[in-house]
């Protein structure tokens, strides 16, 4: 199962390549060929992992967008220059703003200190995403039916749709793609896929079903405890050094994060955190 939302965005566009050149056919109507070079842009500013190589006539950068960065869009023109210079072709950067604010946002072009150099992204939002209601189309073409829930997962209908078609599909696939949804999910859409899946009138619950949504409910606690422990230090003036954050953000043991918050109330050091 993918680890991290870049991962999981790389996964999505690798298991059906053509996914990018369909987005920018339907949406802007920008016609590429089968074998555009398609990267799935990293978390910072690491060099993206080409998906394809076929001595590409076009370049396509692929991000995902949840909230408003200006650093974030500078990175995107840095990638887009890179990529470039390595293909000598042109370079498009297509963004997945599931958010409409932040797709208004990213929409506007990138303004460079490079003198005359202004990327214009090509930006996705939900209105340029159809809500998908019908489990057979969803099942036919789940990398669709993620954008989906990514976009609209706000309704609980749509969310239900994704389940239903991921229980036509072999167990350990539609894991998969319920991984991908939940990782590159806004916090509220991950609420809902969670709260669907707990209910007890939901039709479909199936065993991964019950494993992802108890993995994320642990995972969603862990995470609340976590930063209670961490308020409370920083409220009292203990100073958390970087090996102690990353031992705290790192625990997901819940008897353990209790026990910290526990002492957290009366440690005057961090070394007294761990004793």
């Amino acid at each position: 199962m993918p680890s991290s939302v870049h991962e999981a965005l790389n996964a999505l566009f690798r298991n059906r390549p053509t996914l990018a050149v369909d987005l920018l056919c339907d949406v802007f109507d920008i016609d590429l060929p089968a074998d555009t070079l398609v990267e799935v842009a990293p978390t910072g500013t690491a060099v993206a992992v080409p998906m394809t190589w076929c001595e590409p006539a076009h370049g396509v950068i692929v991000e995902l967008q949840h909230t408003v960065s200006e650093e974030d869009r500078q990175g995107w023109a840095r990638r887009s220059a890179a990529l470039w210079l390595l293909l000598r072709r042109p370079v498009l950067v297509l963004v997945l703003a599931p958010d409409a604010l932040v797709c208004d946002w990213a929409a506007q072009p990138v303004v460079t200190s490079l003198p005359g150099y202004v990327l214009h992204p090509l930006v996705v939002g939900p209105d340029q995403v159809t809500p998908i209601s019908d489990p057979a189309l969803a099942a036919e073409c789940l990398e669709l039916a993620v954008l989906s829930v990514l976009s609209h997962g706000g309704d609980a209908a749509v969310v239900g749709t994704f389940l239903e078609a991921l229980a036509k599909t072999e167990e350990s696939h539609g894991a998969r793609y319920y991984e991908y949804a939940y990782r590159l999910a806004s916090t509220d859409v991950r609420r809902v896929l969670e709260e669907t899946m707990s209910s007890t009138t939901w039709p479909v619950y199936s065993p991964f079903a019950r494993e992802h949504f108890a993995r994320g409910r642990a995972a969603g606690l862990s995470e609340g405890k976590v930063r209670a422990v961490l308020a409370v230090l920083r409220a009292r003036g203990v100073n958390v050094t970087d090996d102690a954050l990353t031992a705290i953000t790192g625990c997901g043991d819940q008897e353990q994060l209790d026990e910290w918050a526990h002492r957290a109330a009366t440690a005057l050091t961090i070394e007294e955190l761990f004793v």
